[in-house]
């Protein structure tokens, strides 16, 4: 079976979609966009809809126009532009795995005040906040349930959909990446 050469990967928040990607993007030797750093301006703030949708726009037609990979979620805010995927990457691993992960993702960024898209820095201080807008653990716990039902719908209604359920899984698709059958 070819390989995919248009990839979106979804998941949840801490379930590693960008490392993910940006493996994935290296191995079909496509480039790859972060949809987190197109949506969000600095401090945190939502870029506007119109302009960040210009700017995947372009991305689709300019270096990514024969193949690409995008990982976020974002799914209000994308109208149709990523319909054009071949594959639909779903990380979907159990809640303990994405806690894990988010936690000691947030905690070694907040550390060394790594700087992120758009120079955005996560803050130690925001592990204390009540509001999971303001808190990625927080929201990576109430979002859970939200996308794992919305993309189990998708798999349900969408043969380019690939579940991939644990990290275990996800490395050894990663070895040999295929398109759906």
């Amino acid at each position: 079976m070819a390989l995919p050469v248009r990839v979106r990967v979804v998941g949840d928040s801490g379930s590693g979609k960008t490392t993910f990607a940006d493996a994935l993007a290296r191995t079909l030797g496509v480039p790859h966009l972060e949809l987190d750093g197109v949506f969000l301006a600095q401090n945190w703030q939502n870029r506007d809809a119109d302009e960040a949708r210009a700017s995947l726009r372009d991305f689709l037609a300019g270096p990514g126009a024969d193949g690409w990979v995008v990982d976020g979620n974002w799914n209000a805010k994308l109208l149709d532009l990523l319909d054009g995927a071949d594959t639909i990457v779903w990380l979907d691993y159990a809640r303990s795995v994405v806690m894990r992960r988010v936690v000691w993702r947030t905690l070694g960024r907040g550390i060394t005040r790594r700087k992120l898209h758009n120079g955005n820095q996560e803050k130690l201080s925001n592990l204390f906040r009540r509001d999971p807008q303001e808190n990625i653990v927080l929201w990576a716990w109430v979002s859970h349930a939200k996308y794992r039902a919305e993309y189990g719908e998708w798999a349900r209604r969408d043969a380019r959909v690939i579940r991939l359920g644990s990290p275990r899984v996800a490395k050894a698709w990663l070895a040999a990446p295929q398109r759906p059958e």
